[in-house]
């Protein structure tokens, strides 16, 4: 299959022109032109993906956040973007990123259907039928002990965060997978409860308690990794003859 009709593919589901001002989606490192036979799916292009990379013979890393978010003016290795570019080049692999474009067309959605909210609708608006999130109702009402266990179980992970009252009984809950610091405010103007998403600092959780808003934060990498197997299944239906590999490991700190 050739690139650039995988990229026809990828915009089918995720238009580029959705993606935020700031944000670098679509083909970062390659050749439109270059067959491809082999994928991996991860949600950074960092060193040891791109070692996976090498060593699996991939033609295409596909990534949700970007390689290169801001303009750079030389590529060499002095660091580390351009030691991955290089590195890329040398080993006739190709790098597509969809970001914000991805996370307003299918993630908040996907995320909401994990959960199993009801009625659900966008979170923060960007226009009037898209945005970045979802808030709806739970399939019941529940403790936020429970509504824990219920995200560690639809979303594969080990622990979560709470800033808020574990045996407090929920209804509404707005999810922003991510980092959801901006939808705080989002989610409480929206009546929600509880706002499950990542990367929530100690003052801007206490805040929301104060504000009877409840956090639950599953971290960055927690939620948006379901890209990685939303993305798989994708390629695997509308295409025929690729390998597609996912990296799911999660990167960036330890928990001991």
């Amino acid at each position: 299959m050739i690139c650039a009709e995988l990229i026809d593919l990828f915009n089918d589901i995720a238009d580029p022109s959705l993606s935020s001002d700031w944000d670098n989606p679509g083909l970062i490192v390659g050749d439109e032109n270059m067959a491809v036979k082999r994928i991996l799916v991860a949600l950074d292009a960092t060193d040891e993906v791109i070692d996976e990379a090498v060593e699996l013979k991939v033609d295409l890393i596909l990534t949700h956040h970007p390689l290169i978010f801001k303009g750079i003016k030389k590529v060499n290795g002095s660091d580390f973007t351009g030691r991955r570019i290089l590195r890329l080049i040398k080993n006739d692999i190709s790098c597509f990123a969809m970001h914000t474009d991805f996370d307003i067309a299918c993630m908040g959605g996907e995320a909401s259907d994990r959960i199993g909210l009801k009625n659900s609708r966008i979170l923060q608006a960007v226009s009037e039928n898209e945005g970045f999130g979802r808030i709806g109702d739970l399939p019941k009402s529940m403790s936020v002990s429970e509504l824990c266990d219920l995200v560690k179980e639809r979303f594969y992970i080990e622990y979560v965060k709470v800033f808020g009252d574990l045996d407090t009984v929920v209804s509404t809950a707005a999810v922003m997978p991510g980092s959801g610091a901006s939808a705080i405010d989002d989610a409480i103007e929206n009546g929600a409860d509880v706002l499950i998403t990542g990367d929530i600092d100690h003052h801007e959780g206490i805040d929301s308690v104060e504000k009877n808003l409840i956090i639950i934060d599953a971290g960055h990498f927690g939620l948006e990794k379901i890209f990685i197997d939303y993305m798989k299944d994708y390629i695997e239906r509308n295409t025929e003859g690729l390998e597609v590999y996912t990296d799911i490991k999660e990167r960036g700190f330890t928990i001991i």
